[in-house]
């Protein structure tokens, strides 16, 4: 059962903003969902896009000027929120990098983080479910994307869960968190001290485990202006995993384009653009 929060008619679609009490998590999520207008006579594909740091499920559809493209291509856009929220865990809202606003799409093993933080069960598993039931999606068209944390979840996500999303791209993304300290910080608190734990959830080390999980390409843009890439993003780290995994990769450099939404914005059209050719592929071969 979900609630709708407030709906709002945009560019021949939907952009809505819903909540609903999520079985997964424990307590009431929020997301929001762009339904085109070809979604009135038949499923659609759908894009999943994670937000970074300190975002919400409002940041993306306000943010990106996503839905005019996504109107173009007959796309649906998914924003989850980026962690549980009021969770009353002590700590949760002390850092901006860590606990309420940034779950790191994973599924924390560590008490006390482990009673609510499982965000990449509640995509893969609940979210898809709950927008399928409402919404006209096709769950055999689902891509996936993201910014900076959100790029690090799409990413992960992608690789760990290959049989659901057919596309993913990533914004900025944090490709080796093992290796920086925003990584370090939410992968010790939410999964402990045991480093080997830690690799299932950087997109690095699992492209090197993998042999071409994505043969249509994987699409990452890096503004060069960016005052995380040198020590948190390290997109180097996944590029040399993609040529060993002969997995082909796109990572389009940017000058001048810092770490916000003007550069994402700058961009979306082409993202949109990459996963909707790659989703018609996938509806043909289904």
């Amino acid at each position: 059962m979900i609630e709708t929060i407030s709906e709002h008619a945009t560019f021949g679609g939907t952009q809505g903003f819903y909540r609903h009490q999520s079985r997964v998590i424990g307590l009431p999520m929020k997301f929001s969902v762009y339904t085109p207008t070809q979604a009135k006579t038949g499923k659609v594909p759908a894009l999943f896009y994670l937000a970074g740091l300190t975002c919400n499920e409002e940041t993306f559809p306000i943010k990106a000027g996503a839905q005019k493209f996504a109107a173009a291509h007959g796309v649906m856009l998914i924003a989850p929120d980026t962690s549980p929220r009021e969770t009353g865990i002590a700590g949760a809202k002390t850092d901006w990098d860590f606990g309420e606003g940034a779950g790191f799409y994973l599924d924390a093993a560590a008490a006390p983080w482990s009673k609510y933080f499982r965000m990449e069960t509640y995509i893969v598993d609940e979210l898809l479910d709950i927008v399928f039931s409402n919404f006209a999606l096709d769950k055999n068209r689902v891509g996936i994307f993201g910014h900076s944390m959100g790029g690090h979840g799409a990413l992960t996500l992608a690789l760990r869960h290959c049989d659901i999303f057919k596309s993913v791209s990533a914004f900025a993304p944090i490709v080796a968190p093992t290796k920086c300290t925003w990584g370090e910080k939410a992968f010790s608190h939410y999964l402990g001290d045991d480093k080997t734990v830690w690799a299932n959830h950087d997109a690095s080390v699992l492209m090197l485990q993998m042999q071409t999980p994505f043969p249509d390409g994987i699409l990452i843009d890096q503004g060069l202006g960016d005052k995380f890439l040198a020590e948190q993003l390290l997109p180097h780290e996944f590029a040399s995993a993609c040529a060993i995994a002969k997995q082909p990769l796109m990572l389009d450099r940017h000058a001048g384009y810092d770490h916000g939404y003007y550069f994402i914005a700058s961009f979306m059209e082409k993202h949109i653009a990459f996963h909707a050719k790659i989703l018609k592929i996938s509806a043909r071969n289904s």
